[in-house]
């Protein structure tokens, strides 16, 4: 059985990978054979595409530079024998396909986005299939290309070097981090220019001006547009990406190590591999059930998307089990209840962002409310929220932990307690993240109705289409905060399997017969803690402070052109809309640098310190405080971005009310909050790790302490 597995596992992956693809490519047809509309609209959208590719490809220049950096670093380690000489190679196709996967799915979003308004002219249920068709492009995209590298690195380790499995893990892992460092800049750039426009637009635009969102006379409209894809879509992309990937081959490696001695190591490794095939043919079939009526609520606009999810999530669990059978026996029954307690986690943690964040449900009703009395309030509230849309994720993690550890070493097998039940926690972040495809597709299609709706707006269509793609692009906000709560909530279990993989790195470099003691009372130990905790705030902090000083710029050129191009005002001119543009994009490429340097310099600066004991605090302090941060910027955000949504339907005084100002200054603060630092801080905590794995041997010799 092993040696059918080894010589089969990789090719069972590579075929999932494929059918992933070939269905990606199926919805990027239906996308691209839908009607364009108008001369005037496909203008507009023209506009954004040509924008959203000229950002990526100034970002991805600046990023190989990065690159290039790190590979010469990697290859002289590997020189001195501190890496194999995989991982250079290994860091590279993990950036690369990461990219890939934004750019790809960013290039579908900006050509579908004039279609979905056309779409939306015949009825709301033609609109959500062209954007939620675009949406799966990218879901289906990105577990495409990660089960792709995983699967060729595995292939070629095997066939061609004929690496032992141990070492193929190993080395697996390392692209993780490539992955990661990608991932952090597209985020981070891109989330710094969807934001930067985003607030000077409303700001100036809606606030100062008192004229509609996304109306023609407003220069950074187009730059709002443009970030929607470069942050939401492309950025997003490479951010799930590095998690799909992230979970799997951290638990290929935890597998390897825990079961080496009982000879059951190539079937742990084959266990998350299968999951990630089968949830790729539950997700394709789940996508069909995506449909609605015409005059849909928010509450059957929910269903509609759940019923794809649910059936995927459902049917993913029910084969998981006769996965486990299979591989192990029923006796091994144990490995099911961890992947079922991650599985549980991931729509438990949906439901939770839903309630915090949906404006059918009260928190965000209660922020809106809280509008009556003035900004002040309804940002007290809109904070309050946040804050308290911590406790239950926090206590859902914490109790699939907890299951998915102590019910894999029921498992029958002679191995210690923390290698399987690290495994175990390993197999649940899989569970949660196995039927990406689908939920991606969910999130990614919120920034296509976004800017269909925008397209509405400028191109001048009826009113009921902007109120079709109104209730698409609130429903994307609902959706885009549930994908960021299963990005958070898998962020921390496999953190803690990269922790636990740095502390075996650790072991391997140590000099022989020499013990790793961990102690909390070590003080390095808990200098360690109070750095890692401190890390997500120093992040967050000069992410926002890049989103600040970047819309400032957006602001004074939006009042110089309603000031200085005469008619502008009157519809009578056109906005000078490539300066805003160009504004955002030197802004987001100066202001990305520091905040990703912090992520990949700190890891290394701590461990040459504090040695490995530190890092190993480190770690743990970066990944407790990161995940509730993350979670509270990300629903806080997502609350006050519906809580303007919810008022704007004619509740609370309804658009243009002095309730609406209130709420779209909310709306601006939680921008940031939501969708730059919130979903950049899980990939940090990765990413923290990943750099430790990889640099582990450096820090084990050449720490001061």
């Amino acid at each position: 059985m092993q040696d059918y597995l080894l010589s089969h596992l990789y090719w069972i992956s590579l075929i999932a990978s494929i059918v992933a693809l070939v269905f990606a490519y199926m919805q990027a047809k239906i996308v691209l054979n839908s009607d364009e509309g108008t001369d005037r609209m496909k203008q507009i959208s023209q506009f954004v595409r040509t924008g959203a590719s000229a950002f990526l490809k100034r970002q991805y220049r600046t990023v190989v530079i990065f690159f290039i950096v790190m590979f010469a670093v990697l290859c002289i380690m590997a020189a001195t024998n501190k890496l194999t000489w995989y991982v250079p190679f290994a860091f590279i196709t993990g950036g690369f396909f990461s990219g890939m996967s934004g750019y790809i799915g960013m290039s579908i979003a900006t050509r579908a986005n004039n279609r979905t308004a056309c779409a939306a002219q015949q009825s709301l249920n033609k609109g959500l299939r062209v954007a939620f068709s675009a949406g799966s492009v990218m879901g289906f995209t990105v577990v495409g290309l990660g089960l792709l590298d995983i699967s060729l690195w595995y292939a070629i380790l095997d066939l061609v070097f004929h690496e032992s499995l141990e070492n193929i893990t190993a080395a697996m892992v390392t692209f993780g981090m490539g992955a990661s460092s990608m991932a952090l800049f597209a985020r981070v750039g891109g989330g710094i220019f969807t934001k930067a426009a985003d607030v000077g637009a409303d700001l100036v635009g809606k606030v100062e001006a008192g004229i509609p969102e996304d109306d023609p006379r407003n220069p950074a409209v187009i730059a709002d547009n443009v970030g929607d894809n470069v942050g939401d879509v492309a950025g997003m992309g490479a951010d799930l990406y590095e998690s799909y990937v992230g979970s799997m081959v951290s638990t290929c490696a935890l597998g390897a190590i825990a079961f080496f001695s009982s000879g059951l190591g190539v079937k742990s490794v084959a266990l998350p591999l299968l999951m990630a095939a089968v949830g790729v043919v539950f997700s394709v079939i789940g996508s069909y059930f995506v449909q609605t009526k015409e005059g849909a609520s928010q509450k059957n606009l929910l269903a509609a998307l759940r019923r794809g999810t649910n059936f995927s999530a459902i049917a993913t669990a029910v084969f998981s089990f006769a996965l486990v059978w299979w591989l192990f026996g029923i006796e091994f029954y144990g490995l099911y209840l961890a992947i079922i307690a991650g599985l549980l986690a991931g729509v438990l943690i949906g439901l939770c962002t839903e309630y915090y964040t949906s404006d059918t449900y009260k928190p965000t009703q209660k922020i809106a409310e809280s509008s009556q009395t003035g900004t002040a309030t309804l940002i007290i509230s809109g904070l309050g929220t946040g804050m308290m849309s911590t406790t239950l994720p926090i206590l859902i993690v914490g109790a699939a932990i907890v299951i998915a550890y102590y019910c894999s070493g029921l498992c029958p097998v002679d191995v210690s307690q923390a290698s399987i039940g690290l495994y175990g926690i390993s197999l649940a972040a899989v569970g949660m993240l196995s039927t990406l495809g689908i939920t991606l597709a969910t999130d990614a299609y919120g920034p296509v109705a976004d800017n269909a709706g925008g397209i509405a707006e400028m191109a001048g269509l009826p009113p009921e289409v902007r109120e079709r793609t109104d209730a698409l692009d609130s429903l994307g906000n609902t959706t885009a905060a549930t994908g960021k709560g299963f990005a958070i909530g898998s962020a921390g279990m496999t953190a803690l399997a990269l922790i636990a993989n740095f502390k075996e790195k650790l072991l391997v470099y140590m000099p022989q017969g020499e013990e790793l003691k961990l102690d909390l009372l070590d003080p390095r130990v808990l200098v360690g803690l109070f750095i890692g905790a401190c890390l997500p705030f120093l992040f967050s902090a000069l992410t926002m402070g890049a989103v600040n000083r970047a819309a400032q710029s957006v602001v004074l050129e939006v009042r110089r052109q309603f000031k200085e191009i005469p008619g502008l005002m009157e519809g009578k001119a056109e906005a000078d809309y490539a300066r805003c543009v160009d504004l955002c994009s030197k802004a987001s490429l100066k202001e990305m640098i520091l905040p990703a340097m912090v992520g990949i310099l700190a890891p290394i600066a701590t461990g040459l310190i504090l040695g490995g004991l530190g890092v190993v605090g480190m770690l743990c302090g970066a990944t407790v405080s990161g995940f509730i941060m993350a979670i509270f910027m990300a629903n806080s955000g997502g609350a006050w971005d519906n809580a303007k949504k919810y008022i704007e339907a004619d509740h609370f005084g309804g658009k243009g009310s002095d309730n609406h100002k209130a709420a779209v200054v909310g709306d601006t603060i939680g921008d940031p909050f939501k969708d730059t630092s919130g979903p950049s801080i899980n990939i940090l905590i990765k990413l923290v790790s990943m750099v430790s794995i990889v640099f582990a041997g450096l820090i084990a010799s050449v720490s001061i302490l």
